[in-house]
């Protein structure tokens, strides 16, 4: 019988023997009948008149300094859907992780904000179909992330107070995962400032096989002029000096052309299904004084496929005089998402708070 994943409008008349499931702060364990039974919560005093059942626990305080589970999850299945909002000064405050099959090294580590397209700390509105950013500041995220065994997603506050309140929902499905189905992976990376004349990792040091699917990128930019010449490549197994995959320009690999600039003079912000520049924050003339870009590309309908390697960089380059390339030394914090088989690699330590704020 039809197990329930690889949703489309093709697949939704199916029926299925697979059991759903949400965990929330209203229930903290997903289980049956168990939802809206809280007797205390940060909704408590709200409700006092009315008592239980009456929206005593949508949200929690995660404690300072402490790595907090938000979703725990046993059996085999996969979430389909995420939701979670909290203030935009905690998005860069607050680090995600996600843990499968009990492993003791997450597959997904990114800053909670730049894993929804939200790596300024401004809130900005996403259409696509793995992320979608509505008014004002509610995450979606429709990843499909199959797990085995069990699933974990926790949420670490690094500062030394207690954060704002954090609503979330985890949606899932407890059913039979095909052999071929790979976990869900998301990594993020910071070159601040990138130095003189050299690329930006994206990714490296994945082992496995897999494919990649993702790229989001905060892009600061430092200097006067376009700023985005440069090519993203993609190192595929064997690849070592050269790439096999070189894109012509960056605003060509997230799906646009000539600068983005529709009409001229202004960026044309976009977000569409599978590419978008949904983020564009000017200069303020005062204390605003550079401007900062957010851009994803999903390859959803092109997934780029490795047996055993994969490494991904990308160039910033603008223009300097007598018509030549200028390397750049701007902000540039990306998210990669990619599928893969276990184990994989252990992540490059992720940076230290100071590192991970937005200045």
């Amino acid at each position: 019988m039809y197990n329930g994943l690889n949703l489309s409008l093709g697949t939704l008349s199916r029926l299925s023997n697979a059991e759903t499931r949400s965990i929330s702060p209203e229930n903290l364990t997903g289980e049956p009948g168990k939802g809206g039974m809280a007797t205390s919560g940060t909704g408590a005093r709200h409700a006092r008149e009315l008592g239980q059942g009456w929206k005593i626990s949508p949200s929690i305080h995660v404690p300072a300094q402490t790595e907090h589970t938000i979703a725990e999850i046993n059996g085999s299945g996969a979430i389909q859907h995420i939701w979670l909002t909290i203030h935009p000064t905690w998005w860069r405050r607050l680090v995600l992780r996600m843990y499968w099959d009990g492993e003791s090294t997450p597959s997904v580590e990114v800053p909670l904000g730049d894993f929804f397209c939200n790596g300024w700390g401004m809130r900005c509105n996403v259409t696509s179909l793995a992320v979608a950013v509505n008014p004002a500041g509610g995450f979606n995220c429709y990843w499909e992330m199959p797990f085995r065994k069990g699933a974990r997603i926790t949420v670490e506050n690094l500062m030394e107070t207690q954060s704002d309140p954090l609503y979330y929902q985890v949606s899932y499905t407890l059913t039979d995962v095909p052999d071929d189905a790979a976990y869900l992976h998301a990594q993020w990376r910071r070159s601040n400032p990138l130095p003189y004349a050299q690329v930006h990792t994206l990714l490296d040091g994945v082992s496995g096989q897999g494919h990649y699917v993702g790229t989001y990128i905060a892009w600061g930019v430092h200097n006067n002029g376009w700023w985005g010449e440069g090519e993203i490549k993609f190192y595929i197994d064997d690849d070592h000096d050269y790439p096999t995959i070189c894109g012509t320009g960056t605003e060509d690999y997230f799906g646009g052309a000539w600068n983005f600039e529709h009409p001229a003079g202004e960026y044309g912000v976009f977000s569409s299904p599978y590419s978008g520049l949904p983020q564009v924050i000017k200069p303020d003339g005062m204390y605003s004084c550079q401007p900062r870009f957010g851009m994803y590309r999903w390859h959803i309908m092109d997934p780029i496929r490795f047996r055993k390697a994969l490494r991904v960089t990308i160039q910033a380059l603008g223009w300097r005089s007598e018509g030549r390339y200028l390397p750049l030394q701007d902000d540039i914090a990306s998210t990669t998402f990619w599928y893969q088989s276990e184990p994989h690699a252990a992540f490059t330590a992720l940076l230290e708070r100071n590192n991970l704020e937005v200045i």
